[in-house]
């Protein structure tokens, strides 16, 4: 294939939280490089995932769940996710089909109308939503905003993602590949793998731990016997929080801890060695130093 027929471009996942971006784009990209839990706003900064499809590179922006913000970091969530959307070359609007058009997808849509870009709906949950309902919420939404075309799917079991590849495959740009072929996201590894404790400790505790608490990647060694050594550090409020994450006799933070290294590993090819630290860090949300590690902007 001549270098002059590729195509390559930014694609913004935008939507609701919890309408199932994360899911989205990790099978689109068909690795895990966006965690993916019950609890809402786990995607915090903008997480880049690499598909290849034929001669094209798609390079898709899961930016955080769009939502009224009532805290500094997540006014600073809201805006990354704004950001992202004006920055790509095609914006996809990822609406639960099952929720249909609620209060957080309503203030979307009002915002999305002004945005001047290729713009694409995308029902998600299709395997669960009756077809009435399906064709009744896209006529809706492409009456508030004018779409370019509407896609039915279901992330968690694959329906409908290849049309929807296919489409994006011949709407990005004619363009060089900007990543080499084989890598799946630009996140570097480190913060993917305090993204992957992070996923676990709110897999564990999502009824208990509050959602103010964050993950480090403090030490990252290779060893001669091809392993990685990994010390991470959870941050939490107060000291209650960290009794929390300890658990009776460390037994929750030795279960989080074995859940990631295996995740990690996996994800790294190679054995790991995973020491988890847990320190109170009061008011950390206000932090700006604590923004730039996780790739947002401090909101004044």
């Amino acid at each position: 294939m001549a270098p002059s027929e590729t195509r390559a471009g930014f694609v913004a996942l935008i939507g609701a939280p919890n309408a199932g971006k994360s899911t989205l784009l990790n099978a689109l990209v068909g690795v895990k490089v966006s965690i993916v839990t019950h609890k809402v706003q786990t995607t915090r900064a903008l997480v880049r995932g690499i598909a290849m499809h034929g001669a094209s590179q798609i390079i898709f922006v899961d930016t955080p769940g769009i939502f009224r913000p009532k805290r500094r970091l997540e006014r600073a969530m809201v805006d990354t996710a704004w950001g992202g959307a004006r920055e790509a070359d095609i914006v996809v609007l990822l609406i639960d089909a099952k929720k249909g058009i609620d209060e957080g997808a309503e203030a979307i849509l009002d915002r999305l109308a002004d945005v001047k870009l290729p713009k694409l709906l995308v029902l998600n949950k299709i395997d669960i939503t009756k077809r009435d309902h399906l064709l009744e919420l896209a006529q809706k939404a492409n009456e508030r905003v004018a779409f370019d075309e509407t896609f039915m799917v279901s992330a968690s079991k694959g329906y409908g993602l290849d049309k929807l590849m296919d489409h994006l495959a011949v709407s990005v740009p004619p363009s060089p590949w900007l990543y080499p072929e084989d890598q799946a996201s630009d996140l570097p590894m480190r913060m993917l793998a305090a993204e992957i404790t992070r996923e676990k400790l709110f897999l564990r505790l999502h009824q208990e731990l509050p959602y103010m608490s964050t993950v480090e990647t403090e030490s990252w060694q290779e060893r001669k016997d091809g392993s990685v050594r990994i010390e991470q550090t959870i941050y939490v409020e107060r000291d209650s929080q960290k009794m929390i994450v300890l658990g009776q006799g460390g037994r929750t933070i030795k279960a989080i801890s074995q859940a990631a290294r295996g995740e990690i590993a996996e994800v790294l090819g190679c054995p790991v060695h995973l020491f988890l630290f847990v320190k109170v860090r009061e008011n950390w949300a206000d932090d700006p130093e604590r923004y730039r590690e996780m790739g947002l902007e401090f909101p004044r």
